[in-house]
């Protein structure tokens, strides 16, 4: 068989039902292959970006690696800003790149697309990759790739194609598909772990994005519950416990929250005396330091002890762990302390407080969101200012429904990493939550959403700026520049494509908006135009000084 058609069986056989990309010359034949495998399809986007985008955000909602199709040069550049997010956020993607024709590869001659060291120029966010230039190579690359996604912690990886590996044909030996692995720590780190944890009087879970990655949420709440101790989560790790559950603080980052004085549950974290991280990095570190012992459950071994010299290190997959640590917990005693749930209501009515308090109008919108929009909806945040204030305020109870992009910061990421989760889920509702600057980046995705019947609504806030650009040089430099955008009609916009376009007059209206939007079987827009604004700075958050182990001040707040 060729080598496309040992690509698309050695995909089918992993479990791989649609492939995102763009046809291009040094991928007709893995193209052709496609066409003509049944049980797999492709979905032709409009930008090679959106194809690693919407792979990730398929990853991400169907727990199984996405995979994007793009030819060498610069089409691999181009997808190059989907891996970078797929990377910060430990997913899963397998873009299949093409190459040059073999004879030229490492020559320097001008072929068409041609790149010195392509597999070079992404490494840095590839957890592996390899070459497969004739076809019996194929089916070992695959099994590989799929071997690296579903073994200690998953990322994006490489397969490089040449042209004529695509179309010449061979005895090739197809592989059985590859199977996950689930590491657990050694019998004599989890009894440490467990005496540790059990003498603990102010213990807290760290939850962060490995929790979901493991399909560990129920795992975890079981660990909550059987042990009473409360739960922050990492951006990454939002909804792995509910936001509602009365253990829950919620996300620790505020909406600066890389500055440590801006985060709200900062001090929350310095009381712990035992920190259990569960498939988290600490980016900000451990805000509880040395005076605490950090139990650090992960699944790669690079993150384990690099935060603090008192770490018990647990390496190991997230719900693994928990299960074989849990039964240890119980015998120690771990279950005997009192709750903190009443310290974690009154924390959590104190945040809500302030934010209203101060009347930020990002509180007041998204609250307005929050009524609706269902709550087993996906919702996709882009780097808008509405996306930082959802990090903390936005109530999440289901898993894996709150989509950002990470540390990656990815500008315009988000529609079409909403299409690759509504093709994932499609019995579910997807929303993107977009600013103008960041929508435009890849709104030519409304042709693919139309094509394919991929019925995502985008909420697009205008501000007709970048505008948290512009704040921020208007803070920092007493002025800003380069910021203003000129816009389309978006609903026009929308409706030129053969979507629905609505318009919101006041963000407030998205409450009623949303939910019609979610009964048209279309593709949607709404159109929300708002004026400026402010993300304040930190001193109102001061009074939290280690209020999770004491009541707020009689009087302060009201229920």
């Amino acid at each position: 068989m060729s080598g496309g058609e040992a690509l698309a069986k050695s995909l089918v056989s992993e479990g791989v039902e649609v492939v995102f990309g763009i046809p291009g010359i040094q991928v007709y034949g893995v193209v052709a292959a496609l066409r003509d495998e049944p049980g797999i399809r492709m979905i032709t986007t409009r930008h090679e970006q959106a194809a690693t985008h919407m792979a990730d955000g398929y990853a991400r909602a169907s727990g199984q690696p996405g995979v994007a199709l793009v030819v060498p040069g610069v089409g691999l550049y181009n997808a190059s800003s989907g891996l970078a997010t797929a990377y910060s956020r430990s997913t899963p993607v397998l873009l299949v790149a093409g190459q040059i024709p073999r004879p030229a590869i490492g020559k320097n001659i001008g072929a068409v697309h041609e790149v010195a060291d392509q597999g070079g120029t992404v490494r840095s966010v590839t957890k592996w990759q390899q070459q497969a230039s004739r076809p019996r190579e194929v089916p070992d690359a695959v099994f590989e790739a799929f071997r690296q996604m579903r073994t200690g912690r998953p990322r994006p990886v490489l397969i490089e194609m040449p042209p004529e590996a695509g179309v010449e044909r061979e005895e090739v030996e197809l592989r059985n598909p590859a199977r996950a692995t689930r590491i657990v720590p050694s019998p004599e780190d989890l009894r440490e772990a467990a005496r540790v944890i059990s003498r603990s009087s102010m213990p807290l879970i760290y939850a962060g994005g490995g929790v979901a990655r493991s399909d560990a949420e129920d795992a975890l709440v079981k660990l909550a519950e059987a042990t009473n101790t409360a739960v922050i989560t990492s951006s990454g790790g939002k909804g792995t416990i509910p936001d509602s559950h009365p253990l829950s603080y919620g996300s620790c980052f505020s909406p600066r929250g890389e500055r440590q004085e801006m985060n709200q549950l900062y001090e929350v974290m310095q009381s712990a005396d035992v920190v259990i991280g569960i498939g988290a990095r600490f980016s900000l570190g451990n805000p509880a330091g040395e005076a605490s012992t950090l139990v650090n459950i992960n699944i790669d071994h690079a993150e384990l002890t690099r935060h603090q010299a008192n770490t018990i290190p647990l390496h190991g997959d997230a719900r693994a762990t928990i299960e074989v640590l849990l039964p240890l917990l119980i015998e120690a005693g771990a279950a005997d302390r009192p709750s903190p749930a009443e310290a974690v209501t009154a924390a959590r009515k104190l945040i809500a407080y302030y934010d209203i308090r101060l009347k930020e109008p990002q509180y007041a919108v998204l609250e307005a969101m929050q009524r609706g929009i269902p709550q087993d909806a996906f919702i996709v945040w882009d780097v808008t200012q509405f996306g930082y204030y959802a990090r903390t305020h936005y109530q999440v109870n289901h898993p894996k429904t709150y989509i950002d992009s990470g540390y990656s910061f990815n500008l315009g990421y988000a529609y079409p990493t909403a299409l690759g989760v509504k093709v994932a889920r499609p019995d579910r509702p997807v929303i993107c939550m977009a600013g103008d600057g960041g929508f435009m980046f890849n709104s030519p995705e409304l042709s693919t959403a139309l094509k394919y019947g991929i019925n995502v609504v985008a909420v697009v806030f205008r501000n007709d700026s970048y505008g948290n650009v512009a704040r921020d040089l208007d803070d920092a430099f007493g002025g800003t520049y380069g910021t203003d955008l000129h816009n389309p009609d978006f609903v026009r916009y929308a409706e030129s494509f053969g979507a629905v376009g609505m318009r919101a007059d006041d963000p407030m209206e998205l409450e009623t908006l949303i939910p019609l939007a979610l009964e048209r079987q279309s593709p949607v827009l709404i159109e929300v135009p708002f004026g400026e604004m402010s993300i304040p700075p930190a001193p109102q958050f001061a009074p939290l000084y280690k209020l999770p182990w004491t009541m707020p001040q009689e009087g302060l707040i009201q229920s």
